[in-house]
């Protein structure tokens, strides 16, 4: 069942607001944030998406996804054991030369996701200057848009995994490094305190064969070792996909496998204890990669949805150095996030090893229009996505199997992926995650935002039950919520033992709050206003303090 929209709540200042904390302040905190949340968190999404540029215009992005990228950081503190959480707020955008770019010339030279191509530039002009962006960012032309997704000690980045290192200061806490990424091969190096922009690089600093403009802004993270994998997706005429691991212990990157396949925009992929999986679902950029080239843009790269076509799964083995070892095939379908995945025994042969995925899957995608700011901010009258065009871009949570993963098959015959179960889209989520703990394992809850249709973008939290396939909420009319981040408490024994951190705006007084929901029954533990409205964001990243409290020595 899918419930009728009712009128929506006020959400413009989560949009169209320029509220930054350069320096930090305090926070007013209220009931009892739990002591093992101390650490840090990382917020990372688009603060506002207007500017006047000298001639006195007004340049504004079209997409929620090509608004001005900033950062946002909360430490969270405790004097004492028995003593109450002591929370510092500060934000900056990340995006000077971007933005200078836009106020000087008031338009883009630059990829971004949905602003519209200058019809007055020639083809050639606009394959010749993605040809030549890595160049252009090796002369320090920062002036690019990335900000999606935050990574904490990439390795690659500057950062070498060292058990024996000491601490560096009771601020840090070993957060050395700082990265921001998004849909594409730059990566742009932040400071981890002040959060300046120190600069953007691409994956070639990684491998040098890493040298194509696309990849998923949702690296996946071996939870034992540290050490990252992703891909990397060269353009043209036979489009090549890398699959890759950087060594957190070495801070050298290894190409895994080298495979073609149709060129696809492609937000996040899976992980398991010895494989990578790729999926390319069908979000497949036309003309062979080269209308990306010619476009700027990613969604009018995109082909029109196809029903009649197929999406395709690329496994990877990880710890044997077999490449790419099997290839399944499903019904089309699109994805931003995928959620785990884990090996468990075939049900007919418990000798061969089948690889369980979890994702937020969209039936088309609708979702990726819907994301226009005249289709989020309340006050427009008559956004375009309503009514029952809105319900198609709503995620339905998602389990495919693959089987026989190790069964020697040739990769040139894609066997059947297999739906285990696709849950109904009400009690479903974006922008999910999980307990860190039981990533590449078999876990029972996830955890998202909820989007019921009770205003014009989400609505609630979300935890998802795949065991029962069940959903509780946590909701309050006007105040919309971020992405939870699950922080798990150390002496916990069960899955959702641990705390939700989120930022809400409340509409009405058009001021955000850093929450803490008890992870098992969604239910407000603490939380932590702040002086004005925080915008709307995609990701976050926390890192625990491994002291307990600010006095510890």
């Amino acid at each position: 069942m899918v419930a009728a929209v009712v009128d929506s709540w006020p959400n413009d200042a989560g949009f169209d607001n320029n509220y930054e904390e350069h320096k930090p302040v305090e926070l007013v905190v209220k009931g009892n944030i739990p002591t093992y949340a101390a650490g840090v968190l990382y917020r990372t999404g688009p603060l506002g998406y207007k500017a006047k540029t000298d001639d006195g215009k007004i340049w504004a992005a079209k997409h929620w996804f090509d608004g001005f990228s900033c950062v946002h950081r909360f430490q969270v503190d405790f004097l004492k054991e028995d003593g109450p959480a002591k929370v510092q707020y500060r934000s900056r955008r990340i995006v000077d030369e971007y933005l200078e770019v836009v106020r000087k010339t008031g338009k883009l030279d630059s990829v971004t996701f949905a602003s519209k191509r200058d019809p007055c530039e020639s083809f050639f002009k606009k394959v010749m200057s993605i040809f030549y962006a890595s160049q252009a960012t090796r002369n320090a032309r920062n002036a690019h848009n990335v900000g999606v997704t935050l990574s904490i000690n990439m390795p690659g980045g500057g950062y070498v995994k060292n058990p024996e290192k000491p601490s560096i200061n009771g601020h840090t806490n070993h957060i050395e490094t700082l990265h921001a990424k998004t849909d594409a091969f730059l990566l742009n190096k932040i400071d981890p305190e002040t959060l300046e922009p120190q600069g953007i690089a691409t994956q070639t600093v990684l491998h040098p064969e890493l040298k194509g403009p696309m990849s998923a802004a949702h690296a996946k993270s071996d939870p034992e070792t540290g050490d990252i994998f992703n891909f990397n997706l060269d353009l043209g005429y036979k489009s090549t996909y890398r699959v890759f691991r950087t060594s957190a212990s070495t801070g050298k990157t290894e190409i895994l496998a080298r495979f073609n396949g149709k060129p696809a925009y492609i937000h996040s992929l899976f992980l398991t204890e010895n494989y990578v999986v790729l999926c390319v679902w069908n979000s497949h950029i036309t003309w062979s990669g080269i209308s990306l080239l010619y476009k700027k843009n990613i969604v009018d790269s995109i082909a029109p949805f196809d029903p009649k076509s197929k999406a395709m799964w690329y496994v990877v083995d990880r710890t044997h150095g077999k490449g790419l070892v099997a290839t399944y095939e499903s019904d089309p379908f699109f994805c931003f996030h995928s959620v785990n995945a884990w090996e468990e025994p075939d049900e007919t042969d418990p000798k061969k090893t089948d690889i369980i995925t979890e994702l937020s899957m969209f039936e088309n995608t609708d979702v990726i229009h819907r994301f226009y700011y005249d289709n989020l901010v309340s006050s427009i009258a008559n956004p375009e996505y309503m009514g029952k065009k809105r319900t198609s871009c709503l995620p339905m949570q998602t389990q495919f199997r693959l089987p026989r993963v190790n069964v020697s098959v040739s990769t040139g015959n894609p066997r059947p992926a297999e739906i285990v179960f696709q849950a109904d889209k009400m009690i479903s989520m974006e922008l999910p995650t999980i307990n860190p703990s039981y990533l590449t394992h078999r876990h029972r809850y996830s955890y998202g935002c909820a989007d019921r249709l009770k205003s014009s973008f989400m609505d609630g939290i979300v935890k998802f039950d795949n065991l029962t396939q069940k959903s509780i909420f946590w909701e309050v009319e006007g105040h919309t919520p971020g992405e939870p981040i699950f922080v798990a408490d150390p002496e916990g024994k069960a899955e959702d033992d641990g705390v939700l951190l989120t930022v809400v705006l409340d509409g009405y007084v058009e001021r955000s709050y850093l929450l803490a929901l008890d992870a098992s029954s969604l239910k407000e533990v603490g939380r932590a206003e702040m002086a004005g409205p925080m915008a709307f964001g995609f990701h976050g990243a926390y890192k625990a303090f491994e002291r307990r409290y600010a006095g510890d020595i």
